[in-house]
């Protein structure tokens, strides 16, 4: 095989109102995995020049399993934030620093600074 998975296709949507083929997995020492290329999150736009689109996810896998040799296969690379890891960021995640690495060091200066205040108001 060609080393990859696929999701997508008009009656298995991946993406919803998107019809299109993605890469969901790129199997270990694959042939895709080997060449290196290939992302798991692209969309896979042909196959050996065949347009994906309004594709079946049966019709697509059929083409993938009856490519011939050499493979040539037209992608559209995922989007990728300009800063911090690839990820999906559609669950309401916004980026930069979490919270709790803004809050905890405050709040461990914070304490610091009243027990100084403390340790320093027994003095007087």
């Amino acid at each position: 095989g060609l080393g990859f998975n696929i999701v997508g296709g008009t009656d298995q949507q991946y993406i919803a109102n998107d019809s299109s083929i993605y890469v969901s997995r790129i199997k270990k020492d694959g042939a895709a995995y080997l060449d290196g290329r290939l992302q798991e999150g692209d969309k896979i736009l042909a196959i050996n020049g065949k347009d994906l689109k309004d594709l079946r996810h049966e019709d697509a896998v059929k083409l993938f399993r009856n490519a011939d040799s050499p493979v040539c296969l037209k992608i559209q690379r995922r989007l990728q934030p300009q800063n911090g890891p690839v990820g999906h960021r559609g669950d309401g995640e916004s980026g930069g620093l979490p919270l709790a690495a803004i809050l905890v060091p405050g709040l461990a200066l914070a304490a610091t600074a009243v027990w100084i205040l403390l340790r320093y108001r027994q003095r007087i």
